[in-house]
């Protein structure tokens, strides 16, 4: 196409109201060319209408793509950082068993009272919680004593939340005291509604020994955490 036949062409274009970019981008040429040819052509209010209108549509589809860009670009490195992290941890022994339980009932447990609990609505945190009692403090399955607290809107799956609690910690429904519903009103409905099992206190009973032991167990995490700085 010659640079005569491109004027033509552009003039066409305009006239059909498309924008000087898109002209330049059909033409390959300069939009400042298509922006001196096209100068002394004026657009219907109809034309320039739809001229922004595209411009608007266009902007909006910019933003889209880039945010999906961005989007992919977090993905992929919160995954990368998940390999990561699996690889730098590496596989859990029995001592660091041992630590991680003593710094999470140090974050979370009961302290100051007579009762050994671990209170989280984390489920995975109880499950690792529930492990690190049995096989580094030798608690007894019978020796739990679960209890459950989630809000009064949830009443309707009392039955549904009683038993994913019981299959994870892989203890019988009648161990769990009554879910205690909390009369706290909520202003609207969450969309993870469904998925949502509450906070689950994980008691032990005829703990008062081993609480100082635990206490104890926090001790040495802070005086020796001294030692080594």
């Amino acid at each position: 196409m010659t640079m005569l036949n491109k004027k033509e062409r552009a003039f066409e274009l305009r006239r059909e109201g498309r924008s000087l970019g898109f002209i330049a981008e059909q033409l390959k040429v300069s939009k400042s060319s298509v922006s001196l040819w096209c100068k002394d052509i004026l657009l219907t209010a109809e034309q320039q209408d739809r001229l922004e209108k595209n411009q608007i549509n266009a902007r909006l589809k910019g933003q889209l793509i880039g945010a999906e860009i961005n989007k992919r670009k977090k993905i992929e490195v919160i995954e990368f950082y998940k390999k990561q992290g699996v690889e730098r941890i590496g596989l859990i022994t029995k001592r660091d068993l041992l630590v991680i339980g003593t710094s999470l009932y140090w974050a979370e447990g009961s302290k100051k009272d007579g009762k050994l609990a671990f209170v989280n609505s984390d489920p995975f945190m109880i499950l690792l919680m529930c492990r690190w009692f049995r096989e580094i403090q030798k608690v007894s399955k019978e020796d739990f004593m679960p209890r459950i607290f989630i809000n009064e809107m949830h009443r309707p799956r009392a039955a549904k939340i009683l038993s994913f609690w019981s299959k994870l910690l892989k203890l019988p429904m009648t161990q769990f005291g009554n879910i205690t519903f909390l009369k706290m009103r909520q202003k609207k409905t969450y969309s993870n509604y469904d998925k949502y099992y509450g906070i689950l206190s994980l008691r032990v009973r005829n703990s008062s020994r081993l609480k100082y032991q635990l206490l104890g167990l926090i001790n040495g995490v802070v005086e020796n955490f001294k030692l080594s700085g």
